[in-house]
């Protein structure tokens, strides 16, 4: 009886030790396998964001450029002069332009046939969730209710201070949200998860309202319209997109153009307007800061809640403007004195922010000791000063009552002196922002965090910094903070700390790179300050997926996305190739691949790793490069019936076509006029050292315009770029059009070149 116990025990004993091997075994195996999928998932991840921010280094150089050329051309007219100041910044009066937007809205008819959600001021809490309701099934606002309700929404941003205060004691909770980027079906989401906005729900939206996505018109649309049913619960932060440049590569400007044919262009020029006055960031019970990049070294909140947000158009281009020695003699005086009386907490709401005018020199002084146009309480100015400004503001206002009343305006004499030509153009201008305030800006909506400590330029973005841990507890301990919250970076998780949890990132647009790639998040905060964080998925195919079929299909996309970018370098990659095949083998050794293949792209991506989804067979371990960029150029070619190396340039130079299109298109019409064509080819032309008349490039023009109807619309432009190259490519360098044609044509003197 005794042995037969023992031996069951035994038994019993054995199967339990097999039991637990099996279970180990398995345990490793899994673990395996989830380590080489979150691998494969690093790796894509690592693809879209090098892409993306490839794709943003390449705006900022091509905005770079432009600037170049409009900073050192000389317009030799009123014309010209106009469509420079179109390229990249509207300077106009704000008070002009709000009364001119408001008879705009007014004279537009809304026809009896119109389906849509209408509107009517001021809003009702159920106009804001119709509002949400008709966008869902996809319906249309009218051009006259989008120009109303940007009114509306501008009228109400000016009165708010560069810093929102938001309390936790007037709601039960704060809602942060992050970048939506044009995707209402995440905006919808949130409120359906988490409860439309109302008295006891509050919500602050970290900016990148727009871009990529093809709903920005709409999300536009609902957050200002429950800012205006909520303005103390309902908060908006400025983001990196909210910003004209930047629309015009990533798909805000086109998505107005080609949903307001009509009023488009006026859409759009109210919104710059709008995007200008949104507020810098949120402080919540003076403990949490909401901001959309990040801080740096240098980041002054009293600073930043003291300048005037309207003067910093677009963080893409800073804009100075040259001073006259009487100014300049002014500005040193003002930096000598100092402001009367105790300056208040940089956190306390200041006055309001209007432009400033003649009466109302701004300085760098006054923007230290308050907001520059609250009072005039800048350094007096000297007698004669004031009197010359006064009567110059005077002449004006009396010139547009004539104007007005029908009288035939008064010529313009003389050129006047230097110096009073400078000091009356300056009168005229909308003031611009200091170096040291655009930098504060840009800092906050571009930076990043990083690892490592200290602050460094963003040369990854071209625009910001990255910031360390011991910045970020510097700025905390200044302004006694608890933690940051930002955005602007898209997260696989949605969310994600950092700086051992004082920085927190949220991303709030789900599937950001494709369907799969990322999960949504937003914040709540309690009266304890405690982040509680909320995930979502929009998509719900995303719900039926494996994580194995999820990586797979958004792995897929990303090699896809990296082919094409291979593919759009490949006579560079060639070129490095040949470098380290110094016998003229055809064969290089991986590493050699690797190496090259980085040189050109500079992405930063673990090449060996993605070997063997980009490099299918090896010779000896070796490549044959030749046929590997063969191979690469063969699915394009399937595609489109062009040779390789004019597709290739296609490739690479696609979105940067357009962005110069839409750049040139400066009126927003979709198509370039002949006069937009002929300045901006005066820009290129002085920069090239080429007198070129206008007779030649009214010749250019009517050769680019294919159809004749006397504009250039965007497939003709890429079709001429296309045709230019293709000659370029089909003979040797001196039948290239751009060496030929001024000599051919004797468009240019003989010593341009």
């Amino acid at each position: 009886m005794g042995s037969g116990t023992s031996t069951q025990h035994h038994f019993a004993f054995q199967n339990a030790e097999k039991a637990f091997r099996a279970a180990a075994l398995i345990q490793r195996w899994y673990r395996r396998y989830v380590a080489r999928l979150e691998m494969r998932r690093r790796c894509t991840w690592s693809i879209f964001q090098s892409i993306e921010y490839a794709g943003q280094q390449d705006q900022v150089k091509l905005h770079n450029f432009f600037s170049y050329l409009v900073d050192h051309f000389t317009p030799s007219s009123h014309n010209e002069r106009d469509f420079l100041n179109r390229i990249f910044t509207e300077e106009r009066s704000p008070q002009a332009s709000e009364t001119q937007n408001c008879g705009d809205y007014d004279s537009i008819e809304v026809p009896d046939s119109y389906t849509g959600p209408r509107l009517s001021f001021p809003l009702l809490p159920d106009h804001a969730t119709a509002l949400v309701e008709a966008f869902r099934r996809k319906q249309r606002l009218h051009a006259r209710y989008v120009l109303n309700l940007l009114h509306e929404a501008r009228k109400h941003l000016v009165q708010l201070p560069n810093i929102n205060q938001v309390s936790t004691c007037y709601s039960e909770e704060i809602t942060v949200c992050g970048d939506l980027h044009g995707q209402l079906d995440d905006l919808i989401f949130i409120f359906y998860k988490n409860g439309l906005p109302s008295p006891e729900r509050a919500y602050v939206f970290n900016g990148d309202f727009v871009d990529r996505g093809k709903d920005s018109v709409e999300i536009l649309m609902v957050l200002f319209a429950f800012m205006l049913v909520y303005p103390k619960e309902f908060h908006l932060n400025r983001g990196n997109h909210e910003d004209h440049i930047v629309n015009l590569r990533y798909g805000f400007t086109k998505e107005v153009m080609h949903k307001y044919k009509i009023h488009g262009k006026k859409i759009l020029k109210l919104l710059q307007d709008v995007f200008c006055w949104l507020p810098l960031a949120t402080l919540v019970d003076e403990k949490v800061l909401i901001l959309h990049g990040g801080v740096s070294d240098r980041t002054d909140l009293e600073l930043l809640a003291k300048l005037d947000r309207h003067k910093i158009v677009s963080t893409m281009r800073y804009k100075t403007r040259k001073e006259n020695k009487k100014q300049a003699e002014e500005k040193g005086n003002a930096n000598q004195t100092g402001s009367a009386g105790r300056p208040s907490p940089w956190f306390l709401p200041q006055s309001r922010s209007l432009p400033s005018s003649p009466l109302r020199p701004s300085t760098h002084k006054a923007h230290r000791a308050g907001r520059s146009s609250s009072v005039p309480c800048g350094v007096p100015l000297d007698p004669k000063e004031l009197s010359r400004r006064v009567r110059r503001s005077v002449d004006l206002e009396l010139e547009r009552c004539r104007q007005q009343a029908g009288f035939p305006a008064i010529k313009e004499k003389e050129e006047p002196s230097s110096s009073e030509s400078e000091v009356d153009s300056d009168a005229e201008e909308q003031p611009q922002p200091t170096p040291e305030e655009w930098r504060q800006v840009v800092d906050i909506l571009w930076s990043d965090p990083m690892a490592q400590e200290g602050c460094r330029a963003n040369t990854v973005r071209g625009g910001g910094c990255y910031f360390g841990p011991n910045v970020t507890e510097r700025l905390l301990q200044k302004y006694h903070l608890q933690f940051l919250i930002r955005s602007h970076e898209c997260k696989p998780e949605g969310y994600e700390f950092c700086h051992s949890r004082k920085v927190l990132t949220i991303f709030s647009a789900s599937n950001y790179y494709e369907v799969g790639s990322n999960r949504g998040a937003y914040v709540k905060l309690g009266p304890d300050l405690t982040p509680h964080i909320m995930q979502f998925q929009a998509n719900k195919a995303t719900h039926t997926l494996t994580m194995r079929q999820r990586i797979s299909r958004v792995e897929e996309s990303a090699l896809r996305a990296l082919r094409e970018k291979l593919f759009a370098h490949s006579s560079d990659i060639l070129v490095e190739f040949k470098k380290h095949d110094k016998d003229e083998t055809g064969l290089i050794a991986l590493s050699d691949w690797a190496a090259a293949v980085e040189s050109v792209l500079h992405l930063g991506l673990p090449w060996r790793m993605l070997r063997p989804q980009l490099v299918s067979s090896l010779t000896d371990n070796k490549l044959a490069y030749k046929s590997w960029l063969e191979n690469l150029a063969k699915e394009k070619l399937s595609q489109q019936n062009i040779q390789s190396s004019l597709l290739e340039t296609l490739y690479r130079n696609r979105s940067n076509l357009e962005t110069i299109f839409r750049i040139i298109d400066s009126d927003h019409s979709g198509s370039i006029s002949l006069d937009e064509f002929r300045h901006t080819w005066k820009l290129f032309s002085s920069h090239m050292n080429i007198d070129i008349t206008d007779d030649c490039i009214c010749d250019l023009a009517r050769s680019i315009d294919f159809n004749k109807d006397g504009h250039i619309d965007i497939n003709e432009f890429l079709e001429a770029f296309r045709l230019v190259e293709q000659s370029c490519s089909g003979g040797d360098v001196s039948d290239c059009p751009q060496v030929t044609n001024s000599s051919n044509r004797d468009c240019s003197s003989p010593g341009a070149h």
